[in-house]
């Protein structure tokens, strides 16, 4: 009978570090939101990100807490692992995206409702404004033709010219030679 109580202590303890490195994490990206001026938007796909890896590695810690061996736990893990890894092979941009997805999040200058121009596309010039910042997918509001979707790996791939912050330069530029 003490074994199941060194189990369930075990589990709480567990599931209290799990909540802990939660809420240190969400606050991490909250603050990184705040002090960077990110949209908050960006931030979900970044927490949503933490919360999946987390509750993974809790599950494991549970599982082997409860007595799953570690040969079958490895078994499965390493069948899920293949699973994936073939299905990443098969569409490898899928991982550069949510890796794109990632870097958009703490270092790319563009943000929402920001109007840019993609530089690098030989037929046609790609212009609008940034109204959705998903895992995959950003979301354009074009003049022509509506809303248009881009894999996420397309703006770490070619130049952006950002022509809001453009555009904010030159007022400020302005308004300093009126004051002169």
């Amino acid at each position: 009978m003490k074994i199941y109580y060194i189990k369930i202590l075990e589990s709480v303890v567990t599931i209290i570090l799990y909540l802990i490195l939660r809420k240190n994490a969400i606050k991490i990206i909250n603050k990184t939101l705040s002090d960077k001026f990110i949209h908050s938007s960006r931030g979900m796909i970044i927490k949503k990100i933490i919360n999946i890896i987390l509750s993974l590695t809790f599950l494991i810690f549970i599982s082997l807490i409860w007595g799953v061996k570690q040969a079958d736990l490895a078994g499965f893990i390493g069948s899920v692992l293949t699973f994936v890894g073939v299905a990443f092979f098969a569409q490898w941009s899928l991982l550069s995206n949510i890796t794109s997805s990632i870097i958009l999040f703490f270092n790319h200058p563009v943000k929402l409702n920001d109007s840019i121009v993609i530089l690098e596309a030989k037929d046609y010039v790609i212009e609008g404004r940034v109204i959705n910042i998903g895992l995959f997918f950003i979301t354009l509001q074009t003049k022509e033709s509506g809303e248009i979707t881009l894999p996420n790996n397309i703006f770490i791939l070619k130049s952006i010219k950002n022509i809001t912050k453009e555009t904010k330069k030159e007022a400020n530029i302005t308004n300093e030679n009126h004051i002169k």
